[in-house]
């Protein structure tokens, strides 16, 4: 079972727009929705899920807006969920910002998607690109000599449209992938993951089918090639588009699919792997009593010597009461950011195996601070072209298409930074 009603409330609990599925829920129980709510978030038990008598109240906040799905039954909350977050994409996608006055300016449209969105409590079109063909931000006008609903709602492909034509057939691929370190103040690491995803942007003409070859081991286990654990990667936790042909990726781990048209997310998968820390960071603080504070900090690039980071920030926290700050990097600029109580460290490019350092010097107050303040820890951001920290690698995409077109794929790696951090002593 899925949604009875949805609304969409701003901060002080008004509907500004409601939609009923099903009849099943009265619509003014969502009158109890706020009262809930605050009062849950006084006694700090405030949960994603609320419940008054025999209706459940799933909700979402976004900037000032609540959006709000009622039910009585034992509703996928996943599903639902998931329809909510949708529905702010899809919002988005029409009015740039989803906030409470978009909302009052074209609540028409907003009542068209939502008639859309879901039939009958149940997520119906979803794609923000095929709406856009028949529900139009122009103003209406009467035209009988055609049906205003695209076949690609009633396609087995529903995510493209027929009779697309390009000059120039490409397909630019992107390999993302985010690492997630944790480092403890002994330097052990206490984290270590690698999210990725495979974005694509897509300007081929007519119904292309494509087919992506990874080095996968397991595909590689099962065709029986050399592959060897060096070069190939095992992925975890993988989530497809809905465009890939799930049950030919099980049975031969081949990735088939009809693409939407521009850009979306292919694939994403994890590695739940031990990953040698690409930006290494000690640092040393001395703490001269009543006097000063004196930061240093060594970065090293413990990657491949001909890659290159760009845009290295480096924050490293001080204490909230230093004043008359002094600085000294051997590559980059170093600022002092008073309202964060941080150290900017920004390094523009920094080569793999080169190690940088910076000198901080802070006066402190004459009267010390009685209490004793946790110290946050340095985290990392960069941006690493050209290489992936997993060894994943794109080793064909084949474009099938019946008129025969030649077309070009381009593939593009990089490593970034996620939640990457490093605990001090």
């Amino acid at each position: 079972m899925s949604a009875s009603a949805v609304f969409v409330l701003d901060l002080k609990g008004k509907p500004l727009i409601s939609r009923n599925y099903k009849g099943d829920v009265d619509m003014g129980e969502i009158e109890h929705f706020l009262p809930l709510l605050a009062q849950r978030e006084a006694e700090g038990t405030l949960t994603p899920l609320l419940t008054h008598g025999h209706v459940h109240f799933l909700w979402i906040q976004h900037a000032n807006l609540y959006l709000v799905a009622t039910t009585r039954k034992n509703a996928n909350a996943s599903l639902v969920y998931t329809f909510l977050y949708k529905m702010v994409e899809v919002f988005s996608e029409y009015f740039k910002e989803l906030e409470e006055e978009s909302v009052r300016d074209n609540f028409v449209i907003v009542y068209e998607l939502l008639d859309e969105l879901m039939d009958f409590g149940f997520p119906q079109t979803t794609d923000s690109k095929i709406l856009q063909e028949y529900i139009t931000q122009e103003s209406n006008k009467l035209d009988t000599g055609r049906s205003r609903v695209p076949t690609t709602v009633t396609n087995a492909v529903s995510w493209r449209s027929e009779g697309l034509r390009y000059k120039k057939n490409e397909v630019f691929i992107d390999v993302i992938e985010s690492v997630n370190l944790l480092v403890s103040a002994t330097g052990s690491v206490l984290l270590s993951e690698v999210v990725g995803s495979i974005k694509l942007k897509v300007f081929l003409s007519g119904m292309p089918e494509l087919r992506l070859g990874l080095n996968d081991r397991i595909l590689f286990e099962l065709t029986g090639r050399p592959g060897g654990k060096n070069k190939s990667v095992e992925l975890e936790d993988v989530k497809f588009h809905q465009c890939v042909r799930l049950s030919r990726f099980d049975a031969d781990r081949t990735i088939s699919f009809v693409p939407p048209d521009g850009d979306f997310e292919l694939m994403s998968y994890r590695l739940n792997t031990q990953v040698k820390p690409l930006i290494w960071i000690e640092s040393v603080i001395e703490k001269f009593s009543h006097s000063r504070v004196e930061i240093m900090v060594k970065a090293k690039g413990q990657f491949k010597k001909q890659s290159v980071a760009n845009g290295v920030e480096i924050t490293v926290p001080v204490p909230s009461d230093v004043d008359s700050p002094k600085f000294k990097a051997s590559m980059g600029s170093a600022k002092y950011v008073p309202e964060r109580n941080v150290v900017l460290w920004s390094i523009k490019s920094f080569p793999g195996g080169k190690e940088y350092l910076l000198r901080a010097h802070f006066g402190l107050p004459s009267v010390e601070r009685e209490e004793d303040e946790g110290r946050p820890p340095i985290a990392v951001r960069f941006e690493i072209p050209y290489f992936t920290v997993s060894g994943i690698q794109v080793r064909y995409m084949k474009i099938i298409e019946k008129s025969g077109y030649q077309a070009l794929p381009w593939v593009r790696y990089i490593t970034q930074s996620g939640d990457y951090q490093l605990r001090t002593s």
